[in-house]
């Protein structure tokens, strides 16, 4: 196997990636960085957001720093450590003006002010947007910027399968070059952890099929603890059947929700933010419409309900929504100018992560940083705010970057423990030469079958066990699985295999922690435990791996400000 060698590394070149890479590249000109990806760069799933970017830009129009952070910690649920948040509301205008002088084309307002749309659980509208290819241009910004540090090597299409972390020292990764079949430990003082969520737990997803927890799995089988990985968000608009992403601005734009009767149903249950409330409460109603028979029926058990954009008009439609039109068009045979979209709650974002203090420091490991949706600081609690997370991409993304470089720039290399290092290999090795009769393929099928039934938008303690018993028995089955293909490049099979086994080892931690959680705050709605329960409950979860599956413990949550009230919208 051969060894590269830097200073820094960088796993993920997402938003958080790209920014962390552009962060520790800029402050330290000295220190050799590597990004790596297992797909080429702009194909990281950050391309595929599109609403908006949170930030409080208006102070002489009424928004303040004070007022991102309540809107937050509410939409929470009162799980977000409420010094993270305020870091994060603080830095985030300072990004959006960064972002524009790095030559990003936000929209504008009339005045030539950067303009801001309305989100769901803001009570300003703060969602600073590209049209509604926010995430497109934020990346490709980004990269544009990058281009200008010589000390940054990109290798993309490599696949990091293995932490190496040594005595509690994080000493570099063993990667896959995909194109040659190569493997290569990279050596390094420090590296930080931007691989994004775990949303191909689920088969009805927005996320891209490259999305499969390794990261966070990567941190789980090293020992580190996970916090709060039972809050899955489901957003309240995936498109019918594919589940692609329809942006929440459009209804920030003014888009209506309806039922079979032309109801504008978000009026019974959020009266005052109607279609705008948080994600987890439109999501719960859409639900609820649908399973009280007012909802359409749908292909494959996926009934839905109407998103009607009709009223804004072509224009608009056109100016602002012209990739939700094509997107509607081209996988929904509707045009949103003459038909209303159907649409239901797909799975979207993974609020919890790898523990990691307000820095994005793993504190268990020196010279480890997570950021981004891998990481769990934790600014989204139960609930995330939509324009956040993109957000949260960039001020975390910063601060690691900067943080890493900073310790790299004193920190020695120290020695491989080569044992570490054999032991990546031969689990590659091991499962290469798999030749069971069960097919990664459809384990992976029956886990997202799991995950879809039993661990969705409404959960019961019963089917919560039932889901733990299946992800049990599918973990069995897959030691007796076939790898077909037993060549080393580019080969789908392995690599799905070793993804196919992250996501198990990550959907049992999130359904076991569901069903320990007995009560119902934000994403997690508990039909059996309905009622938030602040006094047993306001806590975060921690998982860490044993040999029988996940140990849980528990943790306070970081309360500064704001006592826990109730929800209101």
């Amino acid at each position: 196997m051969k060894t590269l060698t830097f200073d820094v590394v960088i796993l993920g070149s997402g938003l958080a990636g790209l920014r962390a890479a552009i962060e520790a590249a800029s402050s330290r000109g000295d220190l050799r960085i590597a990004l790596v990806s297992k797909v080429q760069v702009m194909r990281s799933h950050s391309v595929c957001a599109e609403g908006g970017t949170g930030a409080a830009l208006r102070p002489e129009e009424g928004d303040s720093f004070e007022l991102h952070a309540w809107d937050t910690v509410k939409g929470s649920d009162f799980l977000a450590d409420q010094d993270a948040v305020f870091r994060f509301v603080r830095m985030m205008p300072e990004e959006i003006l960064r972002l524009d002088h790095w030559g990003i084309p936000w929209s504008r307002r009339s005045d030539g002010k950067i303009n801001q749309r309305p989100f769901g659980g803001h009570s300003f509208p703060r969602a600073v947007f590209a049209a509604d290819k926010t995430g497109f241009f934020e990346m490709q910004t980004l990269y544009d910027t990058l281009q200008k540090y010589e000390n940054v090597q990109i290798f993309n299409e490599w696949f990091v399968f293995k932490l190496l972390i040594h005595e509690g020292v994080f000493q570099g990764v063993v990667a896959w070059e995909l194109a040659t079949g190569e493997l290569y430990t990279i050596h390094a003082k420090a590296g930080i952890i931007a691989t994004g969520g775990a949303g191909r737990l689920y088969a009805f997803t927005t996320f891209s099929h490259i999305v499969t927890g390794d990261g966070i799995a990567m941190a789980y089988r090293e020992g580190l603890p996970l916090k709060d990985m039972e809050f899955m968000q489901f957003h309240p608009t995936g498109i019918i059947p594919s589940g692609i992403l329809i942006t929440e601005g459009a209804r920030g734009e003014g888009g209506y929700l309806l039922n079979n009767k032309g109801e504008r149903f978000m009026e019974r249950y959020a009266p005052e933010r109607k279609e705008l409330a948080p994600r987890d409460l439109v999501s719960r109603a859409e639900m609820t419409e649908i399973l009280e028979g007012r909802g359409f029926e749908g292909p494959n058990g996926l009934d839905y309900v109407h998103l009607d954009l009709r009223h804004l008009g072509r224009d608009r439609i056109n100016e602002r929504l012209g990739l939700v039109r094509e997107v509607a068009i081209k996988f929904a045979g509707v045009d949103p100018i003459e038909e209303p979209i159907p649409v239901r709650p797909v799975q979207h974002y993974t609020m919890g992560g790898i523990h990691v203090d307000i820095d994005g420091k793993v504190p268990t490991v020196e010279g480890l940083w997570a950021a981004g949706e891998a990481a769990c600081v934790s600014v989204h609690g139960a609930n995330r705010l939509g324009s956040n997370s993109t957000a949260e991409c960039l001020v975390w993304g910063r601060i690691t970057g900067e943080q890493a470089a900073r310790y790299a720039a004193r920190a020695k290399h120290t020695p491989l423990n080569t044992e570490n290092v054999k032991a990546a290999e031969a689990y590659l090795q091991s499962m290469l030469d798999k030749n069971g009769n069960e097919s990664p393929y459809a384990i992976k099928h029956d886990l997202q079958r799991t995950m879809d039934r039993f661990v969705g938008v409404f959960r019961v303690g019963d089917e919560l066990e039932e889901a733990v018993r299946q992800i049990r028995e599918l973990q069995k089955r897959f030691e007796n699985i076939r790898v077909v293909d037993k060549t080393s490049i580019y080969n789908q099979d392995l690599q799905t295999a070793i993804e196919t086994s992250f996501l198990l080892d990550l959907g049992l931690v999130v359904a076991e922690g569901a069903r320990r959680r007995t009560e119902s705050r934000g994403a997690h709605a508990r039909r059996d435990f309905p009622k938030r329960d602040d006094e047993n409950w306001l806590k975060h979860t921690l998982a860490r791996r044993t040999p029988d599956g996940p140990e849980f413990e528990y943790i306070p949550v970081n309360i500064t400000y704001w006592k826990p009230v109730e929800r209101k919208y």
